[in-house]
């Protein structure tokens, strides 16, 4: 049977995530090896915590290789700090390189508000892709981070949210997708996200 593959690697909210593919009655597994992704019929990066630790223990589980190829294969989806890893690199905490994936880097957030930015913010889609379709625009969803994308090609942008400044919280591309908000914490707005992005996959309920 298929399934999506949601990645362990040492440094994500795994928990969450496959407790809300389990409510919408989607197969899924907590992946740790290499033979999980590539079986996988689509893969979730989640991630919590500082941009090079999270790289560091990527590279320590020997995932990374298959990470990559998946995401250049199957619908791929990065959660939060997951999201991040998919650009070319970060300068939280220190310079680290990223996945590659996206053109662009992770910075601080540059606003005047308390960071990090924690709770429920509105969504402004700006360019509908598959995990976007029937949300409303202005939709909320539950965000908590510092630091955030600054992607280097425009039309990767699928949705922003206002934190003093404008806040990339959507990244699209093909069939690669990135949320810097928390989609398995978000509600019926998240699971419906979520569900969009199963139906991608085509694994059966």
């Amino acid at each position: 049977m298929s399934y999506i593959a949601i990645v362990d690697y040492g440094a994500g909210n795994l928990m969450s995530v496959h407790n809300s593919l389990d409510f919408l009655g989607y197969e899924n597994k907590i992946a740790d090896t290499a033979e999980d992704l590539e079986r996988a019929a689509g893969v979730i990066l989640p991630g919590v915590g500082a941009f090079p630790d999270a790289m560091d223990a990527l590279y320590a589980s020997g995932l990374t290789g298959a990470v990559l190829e998946a995401a250049r294969k199957k619908p791929f989806l990065g959660i939060c700090l997951g999201m991040q890893m998919l650009f070319e690199g970060s300068d939280e905490v220190r310079p680290c390189a990223g996945l590659g994936l996206l053109p662009g880097r992770i910075t601080r957030i540059p606003t005047a508000l308390k960071l990090p930015q924690i709770g429920w913010n509105a969504l402004d889609i700006l360019r509908p892709n598959a995990m976007t379709a029937g949300l409303e625009n202005g939709a909320y969803v539950y965000f908590v981070h510092s630091f955030m994308a600054r992607p280097a090609v425009e039309d990767d942008l699928a949705a922003v949210t206002d934190y003093g400044v404008r806040v990339p919280a959507m990244v699209a591309r093909g069939n690669l997708f990135g949320c810097q908000f928390h989609p398995e914490k978000s509600g019926k707005v998240g699971l419906r996200m979520l569900q969009s992005f199963a139906k991608l996959t085509e694994v059966g309920k």
